[in-house]
Protein backbone atom coordinates (compact mmCIF):
# COMPACT_ATOMS: atom_id res chain seq x y z
CA UNK A 1 0.00 0.00 0.00
CA UNK A 2 1.33 3.30 -0.92
CA UNK A 3 2.07 6.28 1.44
CA UNK A 4 -1.29 8.03 0.01
CA UNK A 5 -3.53 5.16 0.53
CA UNK A 6 -2.26 4.61 4.45
CA UNK A 7 -2.84 8.21 5.02
CA UNK A 8 -6.30 7.85 3.39
CA UNK A 9 -6.93 4.65 5.71
CA UNK A 10 -6.43 7.30 8.76
CA UNK A 11 -9.93 7.99 10.11
CA UNK A 12 -10.34 11.28 12.48
CA UNK A 13 -13.44 9.95 14.08
CA UNK A 14 -12.15 6.47 15.56
CA UNK A 15 -13.94 5.71 18.86
CA UNK A 16 -10.82 3.51 19.64
CA UNK A 17 -7.51 4.84 17.98
CA UNK A 18 -6.39 8.14 18.47
CA UNK A 19 -4.76 9.63 15.21
CA UNK A 20 -1.16 9.13 17.19
CA UNK A 21 -1.92 5.63 17.18
CA UNK A 22 -3.29 4.89 13.82
CA UNK A 23 -0.18 6.87 12.17
CA UNK A 24 2.08 4.89 13.94
CA UNK A 25 -0.06 1.50 13.13
CA UNK A 26 0.18 2.83 9.35
CA UNK A 27 4.31 3.98 9.29
CA UNK A 28 2.80 7.44 8.38
CA UNK A 29 4.16 10.47 9.93
CA UNK A 30 1.48 12.26 11.35
CA UNK A 31 2.25 16.48 9.99
CA UNK A 32 1.80 14.11 6.65
CA UNK A 33 -2.15 14.84 7.57
CA UNK A 34 -2.09 18.65 7.68
CA UNK A 35 0.33 19.09 4.57
CA UNK A 36 -1.33 20.61 1.66
CA UNK A 37 0.29 20.40 -1.36
CA UNK A 38 1.58 23.74 -3.47
CA UNK A 39 0.54 23.57 -6.86
CA UNK A 40 2.89 24.75 -9.77
CA UNK A 41 3.77 28.66 -10.11
CA UNK A 42 2.45 30.14 -13.23
CA UNK A 43 6.03 30.20 -14.62
CA UNK A 44 6.73 26.38 -13.92
CA UNK A 45 3.14 25.61 -15.70
CA UNK A 46 4.06 28.15 -18.75
CA UNK A 47 7.29 26.12 -19.08
CA UNK A 48 5.61 23.14 -19.50
CA UNK A 49 3.60 24.16 -22.03
CA UNK A 50 6.27 25.38 -24.13
CA UNK A 51 8.44 22.58 -23.82
CA UNK A 52 5.08 20.16 -24.37
CA UNK A 53 4.71 22.36 -27.62
CA UNK A 54 8.40 21.83 -28.63
CA UNK A 55 8.49 18.12 -27.88
CA UNK A 56 5.11 17.49 -29.93
CA UNK A 57 6.55 19.45 -32.97
CA UNK A 58 10.84 18.16 -32.49
CA UNK A 59 10.46 14.90 -30.07
CA UNK A 60 14.03 13.88 -30.93
CA UNK A 61 14.90 17.23 -28.43
CA UNK A 62 17.41 16.75 -25.68
CA UNK A 63 16.84 18.47 -21.98
CA UNK A 64 20.38 20.42 -23.97
CA UNK A 65 18.50 21.84 -26.92
CA UNK A 66 15.67 22.18 -25.29
CA UNK A 67 16.96 24.93 -22.56
CA UNK A 68 18.76 26.58 -25.22
CA UNK A 69 15.55 26.82 -27.33
CA UNK A 70 13.64 28.22 -24.30
CA UNK A 71 16.88 30.96 -23.81
CA UNK A 72 15.86 31.66 -27.96
CA UNK A 73 12.45 32.65 -26.33
CA UNK A 74 13.46 34.39 -23.46
CA UNK A 75 13.30 31.41 -20.49
CA UNK A 76 16.03 31.95 -17.93
CA UNK A 77 16.53 28.02 -17.36
CA UNK A 78 19.11 25.39 -16.26
CA UNK A 79 19.20 21.83 -18.32
CA UNK A 80 18.62 20.76 -14.52
CA UNK A 81 15.35 22.32 -14.53
CA UNK A 82 14.49 21.18 -18.33
CA UNK A 83 15.23 17.38 -16.84
CA UNK A 84 13.20 17.48 -14.53
CA UNK A 85 10.26 19.58 -15.88
CA UNK A 86 10.20 16.48 -18.86
CA UNK A 87 10.01 13.89 -16.23
CA UNK A 88 6.68 15.80 -14.99
CA UNK A 89 5.32 15.27 -18.55
CA UNK A 90 6.68 11.89 -19.24
CA UNK A 91 9.24 12.48 -21.81
CA UNK A 92 12.51 11.54 -23.24
CA UNK A 93 14.33 12.60 -26.28
CA UNK A 94 14.03 9.50 -28.84
CA UNK A 95 17.49 8.63 -30.43
CA UNK A 96 18.94 5.45 -29.68
CA UNK A 97 20.96 5.66 -26.41
CA UNK A 98 22.67 3.08 -23.79
CA UNK A 99 20.82 1.63 -21.46
CA UNK A 100 20.85 3.43 -18.27
CA UNK A 101 16.93 3.17 -16.46
CA UNK A 102 16.73 0.25 -14.61
CA UNK A 103 12.81 -1.06 -14.27
CA UNK A 104 10.98 -1.47 -11.34
CA UNK A 105 11.99 -5.44 -10.22
CA UNK A 106 8.50 -6.02 -9.15
CA UNK A 107 6.94 -5.70 -11.88
CA UNK A 108 7.20 -7.50 -15.06
CA UNK A 109 8.23 -6.24 -18.45
CA UNK A 110 7.02 -8.16 -21.93
CA UNK A 111 8.35 -8.69 -25.29
CA UNK A 112 7.28 -6.67 -28.08
CA UNK A 113 5.21 -8.67 -30.45
CA UNK A 114 4.64 -6.30 -33.42
CA UNK A 115 7.59 -6.67 -35.17
CA UNK A 116 7.11 -7.83 -38.77
CA UNK A 117 3.31 -8.55 -37.89
CA UNK A 118 0.73 -8.21 -40.20
CA UNK A 119 -1.67 -6.14 -38.95
CA UNK A 120 -4.72 -6.92 -40.73
CA UNK A 121 -8.02 -6.35 -39.07
CA UNK A 122 -9.81 -5.00 -36.29
CA UNK A 123 -8.96 -6.16 -32.57
CA UNK A 124 -6.14 -8.05 -33.39
CA UNK A 125 -4.37 -5.26 -31.74
CA UNK A 126 -4.74 -2.57 -29.34
CA UNK A 127 -2.56 -0.40 -27.98
CA UNK A 128 -2.43 2.87 -25.32
CA UNK A 129 -0.21 5.60 -23.84
CA UNK A 130 -0.37 8.64 -21.84
CA UNK A 131 -0.16 12.02 -22.63
CA UNK A 132 0.32 15.34 -20.69
CA UNK A 133 -2.56 17.80 -21.38
CA UNK A 134 -1.80 21.57 -19.97
CA UNK A 135 -4.93 23.90 -18.57
CA UNK A 136 -4.89 27.59 -17.70
CA UNK A 137 -3.50 26.45 -13.94
CA UNK A 138 -2.45 23.41 -13.82
CA UNK A 139 -2.27 20.12 -16.04
CA UNK A 140 -4.09 16.65 -16.68
CA UNK A 141 -2.78 13.34 -17.90
CA UNK A 142 -5.09 11.27 -20.64
CA UNK A 143 -4.12 7.87 -21.12
CA UNK A 144 -6.16 6.26 -24.86
CA UNK A 145 -6.98 2.89 -26.28
CA UNK A 146 -6.70 2.34 -29.69
CA UNK A 147 -6.95 -0.08 -32.33
CA UNK A 148 -4.17 -0.44 -34.60
CA UNK A 149 -5.78 -1.67 -37.60
CA UNK A 150 -8.51 0.84 -37.65
CA UNK A 151 -6.87 4.07 -35.30
CA UNK A 152 -10.37 4.16 -33.54
CA UNK A 153 -10.25 5.42 -29.77
CA UNK A 154 -12.17 3.06 -28.10
CA UNK A 155 -11.90 4.63 -24.65
CA UNK A 156 -10.20 7.57 -22.56
CA UNK A 157 -9.59 8.64 -19.28
CA UNK A 158 -8.03 11.48 -17.70
CA UNK A 159 -6.08 11.85 -14.36
CA UNK A 160 -4.43 14.68 -12.29
CA UNK A 161 -1.99 11.75 -11.47
CA UNK A 162 -0.13 9.70 -12.81
CA UNK A 163 -1.27 6.21 -10.81
CA UNK A 164 -2.53 3.27 -12.51
CA UNK A 165 -6.19 3.77 -11.55
CA UNK A 166 -7.48 5.84 -14.60
CA UNK A 167 -5.43 3.32 -17.11
CA UNK A 168 -6.92 0.28 -15.87
CA UNK A 169 -10.21 2.46 -16.02
CA UNK A 170 -9.84 3.20 -19.79
CA UNK A 171 -8.87 -0.71 -20.13
CA UNK A 172 -11.85 -1.97 -18.83
CA UNK A 173 -14.06 1.06 -20.73
CA UNK A 174 -12.44 -0.46 -24.01
CA UNK A 175 -13.08 -4.33 -23.49
CA UNK A 176 -16.63 -3.42 -23.33
CA UNK A 177 -16.17 -3.28 -27.56
CA UNK A 178 -14.03 -6.20 -27.94
CA UNK A 179 -11.43 -8.43 -26.90
CA UNK A 180 -7.99 -8.06 -28.96
CA UNK A 181 -5.36 -10.42 -29.49
CA UNK A 182 -2.81 -8.65 -28.48
CA UNK A 183 -2.38 -4.93 -26.14
CA UNK A 184 0.91 -2.94 -27.02
CA UNK A 185 2.02 -0.87 -24.74
CA UNK A 186 5.36 1.46 -22.62
CA UNK A 187 6.92 0.08 -20.45
CA UNK A 188 5.80 2.68 -17.48
CA UNK A 189 4.49 1.40 -14.35
CA UNK A 190 1.10 2.25 -14.95
CA UNK A 191 1.25 -0.28 -17.78
CA UNK A 192 3.12 -3.02 -16.13
CA UNK A 193 1.37 -2.76 -12.46
CA UNK A 194 -0.26 -6.06 -11.47
CA UNK A 195 -3.84 -4.34 -11.86
CA UNK A 196 -3.73 -3.45 -15.37
CA UNK A 197 -1.23 -6.64 -16.38
CA UNK A 198 -3.87 -8.96 -14.59
CA UNK A 199 -7.05 -7.18 -16.30
CA UNK A 200 -5.01 -8.17 -19.52
CA UNK A 201 -4.41 -11.88 -18.85
CA UNK A 202 -7.19 -12.83 -17.23
CA UNK A 203 -9.41 -12.42 -20.73
CA UNK A 204 -6.26 -13.85 -22.26
CA UNK A 205 -5.04 -11.35 -24.24
CA UNK A 206 -1.18 -11.38 -24.99
CA UNK A 207 0.51 -8.36 -23.55
CA UNK A 208 3.02 -6.79 -25.44
CA UNK A 209 5.43 -3.84 -24.80
CA UNK A 210 7.60 -1.41 -26.88
CA UNK A 211 11.66 -1.90 -26.42
CA UNK A 212 13.57 0.82 -24.48
CA UNK A 213 14.80 2.46 -26.99
CA UNK A 214 12.24 2.01 -29.73
CA UNK A 215 10.01 4.72 -29.62
CA UNK A 216 8.50 3.71 -33.58
CA UNK A 217 6.63 0.82 -31.67
CA UNK A 218 3.79 2.66 -30.06
CA UNK A 219 3.51 4.99 -33.03
CA UNK A 220 0.00 4.87 -33.99
CA UNK A 221 -0.93 6.57 -30.76
CA UNK A 222 1.96 9.18 -30.99
CA UNK A 223 0.08 10.08 -33.58
CA UNK A 224 -3.08 9.97 -32.53
CA UNK A 225 -1.48 12.31 -29.98
CA UNK A 226 0.52 14.69 -32.33
CA UNK A 227 -3.54 15.46 -34.29
CA UNK A 228 -4.73 15.82 -30.76
CA UNK A 229 -2.53 18.58 -29.48
CA UNK A 230 -2.07 20.67 -32.74
CA UNK A 231 -6.01 20.46 -33.70
CA UNK A 232 -7.23 20.97 -29.79
CA UNK A 233 -5.45 21.64 -26.61
CA UNK A 234 -3.12 23.96 -28.19
CA UNK A 235 -6.29 25.77 -29.20
CA UNK A 236 -7.82 26.23 -25.50
CA UNK A 237 -6.67 26.75 -22.36
CA UNK A 238 -8.83 24.73 -20.28
CA UNK A 239 -9.72 26.24 -16.81
CA UNK A 240 -11.65 23.30 -15.22
CA UNK A 241 -11.24 19.29 -15.36
CA UNK A 242 -14.68 19.16 -17.09
CA UNK A 243 -14.20 21.27 -19.75
CA UNK A 244 -11.14 19.68 -20.73
CA UNK A 245 -12.97 16.69 -20.56
CA UNK A 246 -15.71 18.11 -22.41
CA UNK A 247 -13.85 19.97 -25.09
CA UNK A 248 -11.14 16.93 -25.56
CA UNK A 249 -14.32 14.23 -25.89
CA UNK A 250 -15.54 16.74 -28.89
CA UNK A 251 -12.93 16.20 -30.61
CA UNK A 252 -12.39 12.28 -30.12
CA UNK A 253 -15.99 12.25 -31.53
CA UNK A 254 -14.66 13.88 -34.27
CA UNK A 255 -11.59 12.02 -35.10
CA UNK A 256 -13.44 8.87 -34.56
CA UNK A 257 -16.45 9.36 -36.51
CA UNK A 258 -15.57 12.86 -38.90
CA UNK A 259 -12.47 12.91 -39.87
CA UNK A 260 -11.40 11.08 -42.44
CA UNK A 261 -7.99 9.77 -42.39
CA UNK A 262 -5.46 9.68 -45.67
CA UNK A 263 -3.55 6.67 -44.13
CA UNK A 264 -7.35 4.73 -44.13
CA UNK A 265 -8.21 5.80 -47.70
CA UNK A 266 -10.14 8.66 -46.54
CA UNK A 267 -12.79 6.45 -44.24
CA UNK A 268 -13.19 7.82 -40.74
CA UNK A 269 -11.33 5.22 -38.07
CA UNK A 270 -15.31 3.94 -37.24
CA UNK A 271 -15.92 3.13 -41.05
CA UNK A 272 -12.43 1.29 -41.18
CA UNK A 273 -13.56 -0.39 -38.21
CA UNK A 274 -16.80 -1.71 -38.98
CA UNK A 275 -15.63 -2.30 -42.78
CA UNK A 276 -12.96 -4.78 -40.96
CA UNK A 277 -15.52 -6.75 -39.07
CA UNK A 278 -17.66 -7.12 -41.68
CA UNK A 279 -15.09 -8.22 -44.01
CA UNK A 280 -13.72 -10.72 -41.23
CA UNK A 281 -17.28 -11.60 -40.68
CA UNK A 282 -17.01 -13.14 -44.34
CA UNK A 283 -13.98 -14.60 -43.87
CA UNK A 284 -14.97 -16.60 -41.12
CA UNK A 285 -18.48 -17.58 -41.61
CA UNK A 286 -19.41 -15.43 -38.85
CA UNK A 287 -22.95 -14.20 -39.10
CA UNK A 288 -23.65 -11.09 -36.91
CA UNK A 289 -20.68 -9.01 -35.99
CA UNK A 290 -20.61 -7.03 -33.50
CA UNK A 291 -20.08 -2.94 -35.16
CA UNK A 292 -19.46 0.46 -33.31
CA UNK A 293 -21.37 2.88 -34.36
CA UNK A 294 -22.40 6.63 -32.78
CA UNK A 295 -24.88 7.56 -30.74
CA UNK A 296 -28.15 9.79 -32.26
CA UNK A 297 -26.30 12.57 -29.78
CA UNK A 298 -23.24 13.14 -32.17
CA UNK A 299 -25.73 14.40 -34.80
CA UNK A 300 -27.07 17.11 -32.58
CA UNK A 301 -23.88 18.11 -31.84
CA UNK A 302 -23.63 17.02 -27.93
CA UNK A 303 -21.32 14.35 -26.60
CA UNK A 304 -21.59 11.44 -28.41
CA UNK A 305 -21.04 7.44 -26.75
CA UNK A 306 -19.87 4.44 -28.51
CA UNK A 307 -22.90 2.31 -29.13
CA UNK A 308 -22.58 -1.44 -30.06
CA UNK A 309 -24.30 -2.53 -32.82
CA UNK A 310 -24.85 -6.62 -33.20
CA UNK A 311 -25.23 -6.55 -37.00
CA UNK A 312 -28.51 -7.60 -38.47
CA UNK A 313 -30.46 -7.05 -34.68
CA UNK A 314 -31.12 -4.09 -33.62
CA UNK A 315 -29.04 -1.66 -30.91
CA UNK A 316 -27.14 -2.63 -28.53
CA UNK A 317 -25.27 -1.55 -24.95
CA UNK A 318 -23.55 2.06 -25.39
CA UNK A 319 -20.62 2.95 -23.17
CA UNK A 320 -19.41 5.92 -22.98
CA UNK A 321 -15.27 7.16 -24.35
CA UNK A 322 -14.94 9.35 -21.63
CA UNK A 323 -14.45 9.70 -17.77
Amino acid sequence: MSRTERIQQVDREHKHLSMKEQCQLLEVNRSMLYYKPVGPSAETLDLLKVIDRLFTDAPFLGARRLREMLRRQGYKVSRKRVRRLMRVLGIEAIYPRPRTTIPNTEHKVFPYLLKDLDIDRPNQVWASDITYIPMRKGFLYLVAVMDWYSRLVLSWSLSNTLDADFCVEALQGALRFGIPEIFNTDQGSQFTSKDFVDCLQENDIKVSMDGRERWMDNIMVERLWRSLKHEEVYLHAYSTVQEARDSIGRWIDFYNYRRPHQSLEYKTPCETHNDGLLAQAVRTGTTAPVLIMPSPALLSNDRSELQLVSFGSGAGSTRRTQK
